[in-house]
């Protein structure tokens, strides 16, 4: 991380107190380092889905942790993004966290994992192209799968 990149990290925090975002897991600077351009996790919780917050590509550890009341509503704000990068389903009901991602419209979706696919472009509409895969196995009794998120997309 360099000096302008904590910044940024510190400007996003700051953003997300003035849209009246509650800190969950308190970040900044370690207290225990003098020397580097370090930010601890930062975890915002009850943030607006329209705050900067929510909306941006942070690249740091700072995030947001958006509510929702039902699945369709998670689904909603999932998609209201510009970008669609990518993004991942935790659930204990694997065939529900199968129909979730199916709904999701990004470029690579884990169900209980996390799989990062950059063969595509990172903005939405500029030629994303997710492929099928599926892989067995996994830490504990996890079964991670990545489906096509869009079967009619040429790959």
């Amino acid at each position: 991380m360099s000096a302008a990149q904590r910044q940024r990290g510190e400007n996003y925090i700051a953003a997300g107190r003035a849209e009246g975002g509650r800190i969950a897991a308190d970040g900044g600077r370690p207290a225990h380092l003098d020397r580097g351009w370090y930010i601890e996790p930062t975890v915002f919780a009850d943030l607006d889905p329209a705050a900067t917050l929510a909306r941006e590509e942070v690249f740091g550890p700072v995030l947001a942790v958006l509510p929702y009341d039902t699945f369709d509503d998670a689904i909603r704000i999932a998609n209201d993004s510009e970008y669609a990068l990518g993004g991942t389903i935790w659930t204990s009901d694997e065939e529900r966290g199968l129909d979730l991602a199916r709904r999701v419209q990004a470029g690579s979706v884990g169900v209980n994992f996390f799989n990062l696919d950059l063969g595509f472009r990172l903005r939405r509409g500029q030629g994303q192209r997710p492929g099928p895969r599926a892989r067995s196995g996994g830490p504990g009794r996890l079964r991670l799968v990545q489906v096509d998120l869009h079967p009619g997309l040429a790959t």
